[in-house]
């Protein structure tokens, strides 16, 4: 328990050090399992003075993290968020691509379709949230959204080709 405060402190520390000073105590941070961490990491991911890339290496990390059923929740929580505080695109990005991950998550799916439906937001967030939707599986509210992307004139032909692998049609 002590390391993981000290390791905590450290982090805190270097909060106006430069991304990778920060990500080596983030490293230390992310492989204790104690119940402390998981809060921490969600307060980075949210943290709008955080730099983008400490606060996407940190979505990359929770993608990949054991998490429990109510700890699945509250990161995507966080990560919806961050891809709606319109923070920096690669950010915004990243964070789409992780909700892969969490598409069994109730909401997940309303989250990404609302991204991939919107015409105003960047090509690479949409397709991001594209990608996504379709790692979910053919899931009624997914094929909903792909239904509704089957007419839009960039993700037309994928979402046509989506459903007709899930055989929806």
């Amino acid at each position: 328990m002590e390391h993981v405060e000290q390791a905590l402190a450290e982090f805190t520390a270097r909060r106006h050090s430069p991304a990778a000073s920060k990500m080596d105590a983030l490293l230390r941070i992310e492989g204790f399992s104690e119940p402390r961490v998981l809060p921490f990491l969600l307060q980075v991911v949210v943290d709008i003075q955080e730099l983008p890339e400490v606060r996407a290496h940190v979505i990359k990390a929770l993608r990949i993290r054991q998490l429990a059923s109510d700890e699945r929740a509250a990161v995507v929580a966080a990560i919806g968020r961050v891809l709606g505080d319109g923070p920096s695109p690669g950010l915004r990005v990243q964070a789409a691509l992780t909700l892969a991950e969490f598409t069994d998550v109730e909401g997940v799916t309303r989250i990404l379709g609302t991204v991939a439906l919107d015409d105003t937001e960047p090509l690479d967030l949409r397709y991001s949230a594209f990608t996504s939707l379709e790692r979910a599986m053919p899931r009624s509210e997914c094929v909903d959204v792909l239904r509704q992307l089957s007419v839009d004139d960039t993700f037309d032909r994928l979402a046509r080709r989506v459903l007709s692998t899930w055989n929806f049609q």
